[in-house]
């Protein structure tokens, strides 16, 4: 290869941009390992046999929401063991400098089995994806979601076989996606709904308020 020729493929190599990449953390096998663990495992249930049932809204099982959810699918409420999750996320910079031309975006799973004190710490804050790239994933970000959608439903469709260390025996585990964390601007990805100007409110629509 001539020097001219080495110096323009280096040239466009710079110019060129980098490219996306995805961080899949395979959740199935961490909530196994999780349940695995006998201290776990019976904190795990403790929304249901550990918490003090004084008609107060102290925990995400005491709310409405959840409650009408038990009730719709009962085979899924019957079991304390199968697990409620919050998902959150948002990006980030990982540098410090607000002029980088560099993107993360961590996709979080928040377990609101444990008690209020041990399901926000970082121990117990699930890390299942993260989105690195020049941009934000922005609207297409159900692209990069796929692998833990397919995760999630088959948690909720059909169940995994998981061993509970506290109980010494297995049980058909299931899921579901209670509820998002995200500022609005990721919301808007999330639904992929236009959350600026004109109908800027999901919920208001034409009733929006977007002087």
């Amino acid at each position: 290869m001539k020097d001219d020729d080495k110096c323009s493929s280096d040239e466009s190599t710079k110019k060129s941009s980098s490219a996306k990449v995805l961080w899949y953390l395979s959740i199935i096998p961490r909530f196994k390992n999780l349940f695995a663990n006998t201290d776990d495992a019976k904190d795990l249930t403790w929304h249901a046999n550990g918490r003090n049932c004084d008609g107060m809204l102290s925990h995400l099982v005491d709310s409405s929401q959840l409650k009408k959810i038990n009730k719709l699918y009962p085979k899924f409420g019957n079991d304390a063991r199968n697990l409620r999750l919050g998902l959150a996320s948002d990006g980030m910079n990982t540098y410090g400098s607000l002029s980088t031309q560099h993107s993360s975006w961590p996709v979080l799973l928040v377990m609101y089995n444990f008690p209020p004190w041990l399901c926000m710490k970082r121990k117990y804050m699930m890390l299942s994806m993260m989105i690195l790239g020049p941009r934000q994933p922005g609207n297409d970000i159900d692209v990069y979601l796929t692998h833990l959608i397919e995760d999630l439903t088959k948690l909720w469709d059909e169940g995994v076989v998981v061993f509970d260390g506290y109980r010494n025996e297995t049980f058909k585990l299931r899921t579901m996606l209670f509820c998002t964390i995200n500022d609005f601007a990721t919301y808007g990805n999330l639904i992929g709904y236009s959350v600026k100007g004109h109908r800027a409110c999901p919920i208001c629509e034409e009733d929006s308020s977007y002087v």
